[in-house]
């Protein structure tokens, strides 16, 4: 028989978060880099993000949060379509690239990419790529979050992942 705890007490709950406080509290939250890109009738865009993460597996659906005051945000929703490439150690001048003002020509021309089935590029040397369509999106605050449908997956042997802990790139290897 299930039971529902109880508490003695009621839970403290903190109603006043800061917008600082929130992002020094999530810097402490190591997450996989990643390059969003996209490609189609709104041309071809990139961002790096680590708010990435998987919802399920049947099927096969990935969420990514994008800031709607992004360059890349038109594009990404007029395009409908995403790739989501989990990068490796050797990638952090790359991801240095997509997440600073680089102009797009420059970011898409320091890599080799494929084009995935969606049409999205798919970065040659990820350690994985989940070419996704946008299914579902939901705004929440300053961010759009994307509720994306894999439609093909690619991986790689990779010796290390880029992983951004304390806002600096780390290498986590086997």
């Amino acid at each position: 028989m299930n039971s529902v705890p109880t508490f003695s007490k009621p839970l403290n709950l903190v109603l006043d978060v800061s917008q600082q406080g929130f992002r020094d509290a999530m810097a402490k939250m190591g997450a996989a880099v990643n390059i969003i890109t996209t490609d189609g009738p709104a041309g071809r865009a990139g961002f790096a993000a680590t708010a990435v993460c998987s919802v399920t597996d049947s099927p096969a659906t990935l969420l990514i949060c994008l800031n709607r005051t992004a360059s890349v945000f038109n594009a990404v929703m007029e395009n409908g379509v995403v790739c989501v490439n989990v990068l490796t150690a050797a990638h952090e001048n790359l991801s240095s690239l997509f997440g600073g003002k680089t102009p797009v020509d420059e970011r898409f021309a320091a890599a080799e990419w494929q084009e995935g089935v969606t049409g999205a590029p798919m970065l040659a040397d990820a350690m994985v790529s989940f070419d996704c369509r946008i299914i579902e999106s939901h705004d929440v605050g300053t961010h759009r979050v994307l509720f994306c449908a894999v439609q093909q997956i690619r991986e790689q042997e990779a010796d290390a992942a880029l992983v951004y802990y304390k806002r600096a790139y780390h290498y986590l290897g086997a």
